[in-house]
């Protein structure tokens, strides 16, 4: 068994939402169904599955949603179906933010764009310790705080 995806499988980490044991991969631009397969296969013997998932209207899984909590997903709902979410908490974004819904949690905080103040106070309000970061320059090539992480334990 191959432990990476090899063409014509294509996956982006942007694409893939972590819930738990569960990886739902955005099929899109970046991600394709071959993909999903390939990254199945390689973490199902780690007690993993992974599941393709649609969205619209971004480049990436992680713009219409994002995990913020173990049970809390911040999400766009006009780009990807909300009830696929019933089973959590669901904190929707400003309609007048629809790139709001990037979110990058680390430990007890969330780290997120300065510039969606309304979702941000959605998220205090909620209870989140929301801590911003300068990310416009980022939303010009529709990035986010997700896409310039990498997350390591130590």
């Amino acid at each position: 068994m191959s432990s990476e995806v090899l063409a014509p499988g294509t996956l982006d980490g942007g694409d893939i939402l972590r819930m738990g044991r569960e990886l739902l991969v955005g099929v899109g631009y970046r991600s394709n169904e071959a993909g999903v397969k390939q990254l199945r296969s390689i973490v199902g013997s780690q007690g993993y599955t992974a599941e393709a998932m649609a969205f619209q209207g971004c480049l990436h899984l992680k713009s219409a949603v994002s995990t913020i909590a173990d049970d809390t997903v911040l999400i766009n709902p006009a780009w990807v179906d909300a009830g696929r979410f019933s089973s959590m908490r669901i904190i929707e974004i400003d309609p007048a933010e629809p790139f709001a819904a990037n979110a990058l949690r680390v430990a007890d905080s969330i780290i997120y764009p300065a510039e969606h103040v309304r979702t941000a106070a959605r998220l205090t309000a909620a209870g989140f310790d929301v801590r911003p970061v300068p990310a416009g320059e980022l939303a010009k090539a529709e990035g986010g705080v997700t896409c310039c992480s990498l997350l390591l334990r130590m």
